[in-house]
């Protein structure tokens, strides 16, 4: 898939059980809002301590603040490579999104998170054209 054309445009998610929005997707699609030009708003109401990758997306340069459960992502900004630590699978994924827009060099940490859940991503991703390495088990 081919989305380098495409126009995508900022959203407001809340997450919610089974048929909503899935909260094991809310990392990830932060993760994606922060390369989309205007504000998101993201409210968790399954997990609403579920936010511990967003301090590791500020640290790439990404613009999100949280209030309560809600978290206000300003989208559309440059990402920056940085070193980063994973603290679940999800925030892992989403740090490898946001890795993948970033410019410059993005060490994600703790990868054994994301290896529980996805296997030998860094070859998947290889596959499609990223460049990614996997340096280490750790």
């Amino acid at each position: 898939v081919d989305a380098r054309h495409d126009k995508f445009q900022s959203v407001d998610i809340t997450t919610l059980p089974y048929p909503g929005f899935p909260t094991d997707l809310q990392a990830q699609m932060m993760a994606f809002m922060t390369t989309v030009s205007g504000i998101s708003i993201i409210t968790e109401k399954i997990f609403p301590e579920r936010f511990m990758h967003i301090a590791e997306l500020n640290r790439m340069a990404a613009s999100v603040s949280l209030e309560s459960a809600t978290a206000i992502v300003k989208g559309g900004l440059p990402l920056s490579g940085a070193p980063v630590m994973a603290s679940d699978l999800r925030a892992s994924a989403a740090l490898v999104i946001a890795a993948l827009r970033a410019q410059g060099m993005t060490e994600v940490h703790r990868i054994y998170h994301l290896e529980r859940g996805y296997y030998k991503m860094e070859e998947k991703l290889k596959l499609l054209g990223a460049n990614i390495e996997k340096l280490s088990d750790n």
